[in-house]
């Protein structure tokens, strides 16, 4: 494999420290994450400012991503092949329960969300599209990891199980013991992993082998009764098998 243009590398790195960060940064606090000299990282971001990649404060000492990177990112989903396959699949789910609704993809030990449908109801989950969580820490990801095989799942999400919540696995011996249940009963279940009081449901959508994207319905947990859990894994089976026709009518 070719080495990496090193300034294309830096600007890159620069880019996915900026999308992960739910605030503007300092020009400081990149240098030390991402081990670049401030003199070099200024010129960088004065570059990327000047093309619309990042914006500052009123101060000019913070970033954050800029128009041209929303941009692209729209231009992303707007070409993506799955998001528009599926789009009714999320409009029927949102509908019946009222509930948040996402589609997700593995990224590496991540789960990405790109599209949503919001819930109905004052009391929801709160999430972005481009939002990403480790994937052992949500029913997408775990829905996904249970795709492959425990040695495939344990080199994706690493040594490392990052702890969210009170509730999330972070022992690999529970996690090969949870993608066992799984893979048995054919959905995944979040009980509060990646966020209090949010129980998530998921299936992985098979067009793909092994499939890389994967839909879910998030509720609060005062919201779940008896019932729901049933209900709620029989229509998103529903919406695998419908994704399934779709993809083979298309």
């Amino acid at each position: 494999m070719s080495q990496p243009v090193k300034s294309a590398d830096r600007t890159l790195e620069v880019l996915e420290a900026l999308a992960v960060s739910p605030t503007r940064r300092t020009l400081g606090d990149l240098a030390r994450a991402l081990d670049i000299p401030r003199s070099s990282l200024h010129g960088i971001l004065r570059t990327m400012a000047a093309r619309g990649w990042v914006e500052t404060d009123q101060t000019g000492t913070r970033f954050g991503l800029g128009l041209r990177a929303f941009q692209v990112g729209a231009a992303y989903l707007d070409a993506d092949d799955v998001v528009g396959l599926l789009r009714t699949v999320l409009d029927d789910l949102s509908t019946e329960f009222g509930e948040t609704v996402h589609l997700g993809r593995l990224d590496g030990p991540y789960v990405v969300y790109l599209a949503k449908r919001e819930s109905v109801h004052p009391l929801r989950l709160y999430s972005a599209i481009g939002r990403r969580l480790p994937a052992h820490a949500t029913a997408l990801g775990k829905a996904l990891l249970a795709e492959r095989t425990d040695a495939e799942a344990h080199r994706l999400v690493g040594r490392s199980l990052a702890r969210l919540t009170a509730s999330t696995i972070t022992n690999h011996t529970a996690l090969r013991r949870e993608l066992a249940a799984i893979r048995e009963r054919g959905y995944a279940v979040d009980h509060e992993e990646s966020s209090e009081g949010i129980v998530c449901f998921a299936v992985a959508v098979p067009l793909r082998t092994p499939a890389v994207d994967a839909v879910s319905l998030s509720i609060p947990a005062t919201r779940v009764g008896r019932s729901t859990e049933k209900r709620i894994a029989t229509a998103l089976r529903r919406a695998a098998g419908q994704a399934r026709e779709l993809r083979l009518g298309g």
